[in-house]
Formats: structure tokens, sequence, C-alpha cells
């Protein structure tokens, strides 16, 4: 009997909390090894805290934020997670959909997470320079807004540091080569870590 509830007690401990990761092909390793990825180079990080922690990665190339909203509650259900990243937008804003559908997606997508008692990280992305100022600045703003209205974590600029130098990018100039990775996973990590101590029990 003993020996029966020390292996439940130490099982029950070694149960880490959950980084669910909801984006698309920046945050899916998109044509490089998918243990290069910054969402598997947090996984490793995590794995190394006290106590530990893991990343889910559900992102998928092409999501948007519409896929994503309507794949949230299954994924919230299934892993439970004491934080979700959300990093969506850059497929909305390149086919040019409504800015405020955009918006609509991300606010119920929020408020989904809060109402499961997750916190919540929102990612923001940048266009390139030919989608105009009002399209690329209304797409900031809703990350922005959404961030002060919402009480959520912010990193305005995922690719900050790497998009605008082309060795850290790759031929298609939307997403980074390998090497760049762990400078995105920097990007997001001074964003995340105060969320993971704020979920952590004292």
């Amino acid at each position: 009997m003993l020996v029966l509830l020390c292996g439940f007690g130490v099982a029950h401990a070694a149960a880490p909390k959950t980084v669910l990761v909801l984006g698309d092909s920046l945050s899916a390793a998109h044509n490089i090894p998918v243990e290069a990825g910054w969402v598997h180079l947090l996984d490793v990080r995590l794995g190394k805290m006290v106590p530990k922690w893991r990343a889910v990665n559900a992102s998928i190339s092409g999501e948007t934020s519409l896929s994503g909203r309507h794949r949230l509650p299954a994924l919230l259900q299934t892993y439970q997670p004491a934080v979700l990243v959300i990093e969506l937008g850059a497929n909305d804003g390149l086919r040019g959909l409504p800015l405020a559908d955009l918006r609509a997606n991300l606010a119920a997508m929020i408020e989904l997470a809060q109402q499961h008692k997750a916190r919540v990280l929102l990612l923001g992305i940048e266009l390139p320079v030919n989608y105009g100022p009002q399209y690329r600045d209304g797409l900031r703003a809703i990350y922005a807004d959404l961030a002060r209205q919402r009480k959520v974590a912010l990193l305005p600029f995922l690719l900050d540091g790497v998009a605008l130098d082309p060795d850290l990018m790759q031929d298609d100039g939307l997403h980074p080569v390998a090497a760049a990775e762990p400078r995105v996973l920097d990007n997001v990590w001074n964003v995340l870590q105060p969320l993971l101590q704020a979920a952590n029990p004292h």
C-alpha cells in the first residue's frame, strides 16, 4: 500500500502544466526541422523548469483566426492549458480579410480561454509594407487594443529583430530560418515568463 501511495504521489507531482500554442506557419516550423522551431525550443526550456511545464503545439500552416477559433474549444478541453499563446492574424492579413473579423475572432478566443482559467499571451505580427499603412496600422492596433481591453499579455511583434535581417529570413521573406528561431523564442520568453510565474503556486 505504501508503494502504491508513493507511486501515485510521484506521478501526480510530475504532471506538468501546459502552455498551448495556437498559431500558423510562424509557429509550425515552416520549411525547417520541427525540432528547430521556436515552440519545440520552448518545450525544451519548459521541461527544465521546476516545477516542469510543457508546450503543446497546435499550430497549423495556413491557419486563420476563424479556423483557430473553431478549433480552440476542443483544444482547451483536451489540454486544459494554464497559458494559451495565440499567434494568429498573419494569414488574415495576407489574404486581406476584414480587420473587424480578426478582432472578433481574437476576442472570442481570449474570452473562451479566460473562461477556462487560462492566462493568455497575444503574439502580434506585422505585414509587408506593400499592404499600405492603413491596413498595417489597423492590424497592429487590434493586438494592442485587445491586450489592453481584455487585460492579457502582448508581444507586439513576434519577429522583432528578425524580420528585417535577410540572413535570418527564408527566401519568401515571411518565415525565419532555423538559425533565427532561438531569437524568436527569446522574444516570446520575455513576455511569457511572468505568466508562468503567476500560474505557479506559491
